[in-house]
């Protein structure tokens, strides 16, 4: 299903997705197949104010229920309620925030993937963006299948409940309008492991059109034929 341009995030694109769940400050396309987000898009939005972090998990209830990831799902598997769009992301206001702990927003993740390499990219972005020659931050994360290896599965048992498979890695791009106008783009792919300390992030840089040829999704369809300069190198570097 296809979504029409209606919000700032989706500016430069939105790829299809089963159902796409606009909140105030972030869009999300939905897998009914894989029970979780095919991806999340974001304008980074993470100034400094009085809002203190959530933490309210939830269910989302605009997804159908045999399609809908619960609490329960996530219950002693091991694997963390991983956020795709970043708590820390969306700090105005504290309906804000709280729309990040929707399970829609969420796809197992290993503790030590969330904790540390992905939580350390998402720290990056938010550094990129306070940058003085920055604009506007836009950010595209989601899950990704390796359809040549086995997918394993956490989740409920009963009737009540729904199976997700584990993502194999997550993908995360992007993308930076300078206040000249200029576009920048930083690409990753970061397996869904716990990944050693000394490798450094960019060693996950890829190319963007590697994540869509994994993932089937058509990121930024509407910068074709535009000129992008592709970064290299650590994000802090860039500014």
């Amino acid at each position: 299903m296809k979504a029409p341009n209606l919000k700032r995030e989706t500016r430069y694109g939105v790829p299809a997705a089963d159902q796409v769940l606009y909140n105030r400050n972030y869009v999300l396309g939905y897998s009914y197949y894989f029970r979780q987000a095919k991806w999340a898009l974001e304008i980074v939005d993470s100034t400094k104010s009085d809002t203190v972090r959530a933490d309210n998990f939830r269910p989302d209830y605009r997804i159908p229920e045999r399609f809908r990831a619960d609490l329960a799902d996530y219950s002693s598997t091991g694997f963390d309620r991983g956020h795709l769009v970043s708590s820390a992301n969306q700090i105005g206001s504290d309906i804000q925030n709280s729309e990040t702990f929707l399970l829609s927003n969420m796809s197992p993740q290993h503790p030590k993937f969330n904790r540390k390499v992905w939580k350390e990219l998402e720290g990056e972005t938010r550094r990129l963006n306070l940058g003085k020659k920055v604009l506007e931050t836009y950010v595209i994360s989601g899950p990704l299948f390796f359809f040549d290896q086995e997918v394993f599965m956490i989740g409920s048992k009963n009737d009540n409940g729904v199976t997700l498979p584990i993502p194999h890695a997550f993908f995360k791009s992007i993308l930076v309008e300078t206040n000249t106008g200029a576009l920048k783009m930083w690409s990753f792919i970061i397996p869904n492991e716990d990944i050693k300390d000394s490798i450094p992030l960019d060693s996950f840089q890829v190319k963007t059109s590697t994540i869509e040829k994994i993932s089937g999704l058509f990121l930024w369809e509407s910068l074709v034929g535009t000129k992008i300069k592709r970064e290299k190198g650590r994000i802090r570097k860039m500014w």
